[in-house]
């Protein structure tokens, strides 16, 4: 939607490895406009500790090692050009992208409230783990629907799907909430709903994405104690981002 926006994105270059290099956003309403830019996008690692890696996990030496982002304000809908520009030893390299901007979205916003949905439970699955989580190992993020909790206490709802993930990104900030998890248990409730029915795309979305007006994955909303979206994150974001939508939920 118009306004400030997020813009997340991995680099990866002509031999298939991670692009690291001081990198910013440059944005125009068409390629042959004049730009506004640099918005700086520093690098944030998607790297977790040893005990909450899965198979799926951000490596030291993986394509995605880490996902560069910023913040910019865009001011109406419509389509923009955009230009990520990195610095590498090499000199300068450039990948352009589009970006558009839709004039309303049907997935809640920050203060508004989080639909009262309910979420897959190792219970409502019959006790059938990987009925509900494409995670290798299962995580523990299956024990509270989030229909019980929501408005009651502090809410962190991922969705997320680390086997079956288009973006290759569910696996590391599905990793990432696990290790968050341990920090923040006691205060808030952490819960992780696979996407695809029966855990097959061609079957379509699980109903709490519909609910939430979602059409892509990962996603992760904070809700805090008023039942209300503290913070949203769509696409890939590192520990530093997931802990700060934390605390957005906790003041």
């Amino acid at each position: 939607m118009p306004g400030t926006n997020r813009i997340a994105f991995g680099l990866i270059d002509p031999k298939g490895s991670f692009l690291d290099g001081k990198t910013a956003v440059y944005l125009a309403p068409t390629p042959r406009d004049r730009s506004r830019g640099p918005f700086p996008a520093p690098a944030d690692s998607l790297l977790v500790r040893p005990p909450y890696r899965s198979r799926g996990a951000a490596e030291e030496d993986a394509e995605i090692a880490a996902i560069y982002s910023t913040q910019v304000r865009l001011p109406r809908a419509g389509r923009y050009a955009a230009l990520m520009l990195t610095q590498t030893a090499q000199g300068a390299l450039g990948a352009p992208t589009q970006i558009t901007v839709a004039k309303r979205t049907p997935v809640p916003a920050r203060g508004e409230p989080a639909p009262r949905v309910a979420t897959d439970t190792l219970a409502s699955a019959g006790g059938s783990i990987k009925a509900i989580d494409t995670r290798d190992p299962p995580d523990d993020m299956h024990d509270l629907d989030l229909r019980d909790v929501v408005g009651r206490r502090p809410v962190a709802l991922l969705f997320a799907t680390p086997a079956l993930c288009e973006s290759r990104v569910c696996g590391p900030v599905t990793d990432i909430a696990q290790q968050l998890k341990a920090d923040y248990r006691d205060r808030v409730a952490f819960i992780h709903q696979e996407v695809y029915r029966d855990n097959d795309p061609r079957k379509g979305l699980r109903p709490p994405l519909e609910a939430f007006g979602l059409r892509s994955e990962p996603w992760l909303f904070t809700i805090d104690r008023d039942g209300r979206v503290a913070a949203r994150l769509e696409g890939s974001f590192e520990l530093g981002e997931f802990r700060r939508a934390l605390d957005a939920a906790l003041r």
